[in-house]
């Protein structure tokens, strides 16, 4: 047999491999996005999102596909280009970025008429990064603490923009595997000690908005026709979607524009309110799924590299699921974390895109 046919076979078992029920689930979550946007927006002058992000799942699909075929250890010896480049990125951002008028955030840049967020992209840095770590734990405790804040240092440019939110998907992905790479909690418990006690008194440097959400979240009747309002319809919408909801293109939040920007930030808002309570714990299930086949590759990896790319990845899918899902029904502060494949947005759903894809490349190469 020819090289060729060696190598067509090879592809081929290679492909058999593939782990199908992480693809499978991921895209039933994508296909429930879907159909919630079209919901959150029809008929309503953000019409034109949904093609927007049907172009976006299409690049993800691409993505993901092309990510899961290249061998995710060449991802881990570039792992220092990347932090660079989303530093690089992160810089321009800060100087050129385009800013918010309301909340005073600089986190977009404009190309192409699209705006690209490069926080979302750090995530996936960070996780590389902190997978180069690991390789590195032979040498001295300096240096693998300074490896580690070198690995951490998009989370402080992302907080200053500022990000909340992000910095704190980040520093907790980065919480989760830490776990797995360090031998002892203890420089995870110096990080963290620190910044719980500092951070009540850093109130007066919030912002306006960001001071308003948590005052809402400790006071949920807070204003409830002003700072309040969101949270509030967001509450009404899930409640009254009972247990099988009011049915597809039927929620009244969502169709008399009750709940502000409900595509992005509380979309789980608008599909409670159609789909019920069976609805939402059937959605919350596929999550759940979806981060223990990311686990289940992380055990079965034949490094701990791989391993920790499949951990740093389900905590990304966790915490942005858990956190999202939290301050829609007011048990978190509104922090503007996005529903995997869920809320509209190009640089989140392309990023979670390229996540499962370094996943399943793990899982393609688990017996070597």
């Amino acid at each position: 047999m020819s090289r060729l046919g060696f190598a067509l076979r090879a592809e081929r078992r290679r492909f058999d491999q593939l782990d199908w029920p992480l693809v499978v689930t991921m895209l039933f979550i994508v296909g429930v996005g879907l159909l919630n946007l079209y919901s959150a927006i029809h008929g309503t002058k953000h019409a034109a999102k949904f093609d927007q992000q049907l172009m976006f799942v299409t690049m993800g699909v691409v993505l993901f596909g092309l990510v899961a075929a290249i061998d995710y250890h060449l991802w881990i010896r570039l792992a220092w280009w990347g932090i660079g480049g989303v530093l690089l990125l992160l810089i321009v951002v800060a100087l050129m970025g385009t800013r918010s008028e309301a909340k005073g955030s600089s986190r977009w840049l404009m190309v192409g008429g699209y705006g690209i967020q490069p926080s979302e992209f750090a995530k996936l840095a960070i996780i590389i990064a902190l997978a180069r770590v690991s390789e590195q734990l032979g040498n001295t405790t300096p240096q693998r603490y300074a490896y580690i804040a070198l690995a951490m240092a998009p989370v402080g440019f992302i907080a200053i923009q500022p990000d909340l939110g992000t910095a704190s998907i980040c520093a907790l992905v980065a919480t989760s595997v830490g776990l797995l790479v360090l031998r002892d909690i203890r420089p995870i418990l110096l990080i963290w000690l620190p910044l719980l006690i500092v951070a009540p008194f850093k109130w007066d440097s919030l912002h306006r908005y960001q001071q308003n959400r948590i005052m809402v979240f400790l006071d949920p009747s807070l204003d409830p026709h002003g700072i309040g309002w969101q949270l509030r319809q967001s509450k009404l919408g899930i409640g009254s979607g009972q247990l099988v909801g009011k049915g597809y293109l039927e929620g009244t939040q969502n169709r008399f524009d009750f709940l502000p920007e409900h595509w992005t930030d509380f979309p789980f808002a608008v599909w409670a309110e159609e789909w019920g309570f069976l609805g939402s714990a059937g959605l919350v299930l596929a999550f759940a799924l979806l981060v223990y086949w990311c686990l289940s590759l992380a055990f079965r990896a034949r490094d701990k590299g791989g391993a920790i790319i499949c951990v740093g990845v389900a905590a990304l899918v966790f915490w942005h699921a858990i956190i999202n899902i939290a301050m829609v029904i007011g048990m978190a502060p509104v922090v503007g974390v996005t529903l995997p494949f869920i809320s509209y947005g190009g640089s989140s759903l392309l990023t979670f895109f390229i996540a499962l894809g370094l996943a399943a490349s793990v899982g393609l190469r688990k017996h070597g």
